[in-house]
């Protein structure tokens, strides 16, 4: 059973500058919540019990976030208001599920994600990129679901158009299990229309073995001199690991950039 997920948030944000010069991008709020409020839910949702945030020095305003609730209960003291008892009492749910690590030097998220290798209690667990807010469905709980029955590694995955294709990574696809779900012999970064080969991107949703953290102890900087988590996975691949692309039924948006994050908050508002 996965209990423990990692979220790595120690990035600089600068693609929503300047707003992130004041706030970090995960505390934005998206139609009246910070948006890691919704990939927090998704960890709870789907039965994770412990939640590792991978913060930086300059981003110590999240960890006030979830930690400062005195203030919630001054509040209810002097005034009994349910929108804020509502809120002290969500904080303080998350306030005994979370736990802080710290990645000061932004190389990535393979580096953040080693950061928290001293936590990691069971064989398997979940990493979610908060950049990708999948809702309507549940992606951790139908994740973990393809997990169970194959006793595998599992990464989710969208179909994108071939004119697209470019702007992600996107799966080598060995077999087809089902109508949702291959096993994957590799991951192609942003490659070119023509050398594609499928239409099958990564989002930000993993179930990765501890072996992972072997792999990234000797992984090499790649671009941008970042240590990509996506590298230590092929690698695993090429040991024939079983990694399984998983299909998910939810909606995708993409929250890492200005455009992206109003457009999100138009649509959950919708809902």
């Amino acid at each position: 059973m996965i209990k423990q997920a990692i979220i790595p948030l120690a990035g600089l944000g600068t693609r929503l500058l300047p707003l992130t010069n004041v706030i970090p991008k995960e505390l934005l709020p998206i139609n009246g919540k910070p948006g890691l409020e919704y990939i927090i839910e998704e960890c709870i949702d789907a039965g994770i019990k412990d939640i590792i945030l991978i913060i930086s020095k300059r981003k110590m305003m999240i960890k006030d976030y979830f930690q400062r609730d005195s203030i919630f209960k001054k509040l209810l003291k002097n005034k009994k208001d349910n929108r804020i008892l509502k809120e002290y009492k969500k904080i303080k749910k998350f306030k005994k599920m979370i736990r802080f690590v710290y990645q000061n030097t932004p190389t990535g998220t393979g580096d953040a994600i080693l950061k928290a290798k001293n936590l990691i209690k069971d064989n398997y667990f979940l990493i979610l990129l908060p950049d990708d807010l999948i809702i309507k469905s549940n992606c951790s709980k139908s994740m973990i679901s393809v997990h169970k029955k194959y006793n595998s590694s599992v990464m989710a995955s969208i179909n994108v158009g071939n004119n697209n294709v470019s702007r992600w990574g996107i799966y080598k696809i060995k077999k087809k299990l089902n109508k949702n779900n291959f096993l994957i012999s590799g991951v192609v970064e942003k490659p070119s229309k023509n050398k594609a080969p499928s239409n099958k991107a990564v989002i930000g949703r993993y179930i990765l073995s501890k072996k992972i953290f072997k792999k990234l102890k000797k992984q090499k900087k790649g671009k941008s001199g970042e240590i990509h988590i996506t590298d230590a996975i092929q690698s695993l691949v090429l040991e024939n690991n079983k990694f399984i692309g998983h299909n998910f039924a939810g909606k995708y948006l993409d929250c890492g950039t200005m455009n992206g994050y109003i457009k999100s908050s138009i649509k959950i508002s919708k809902i």
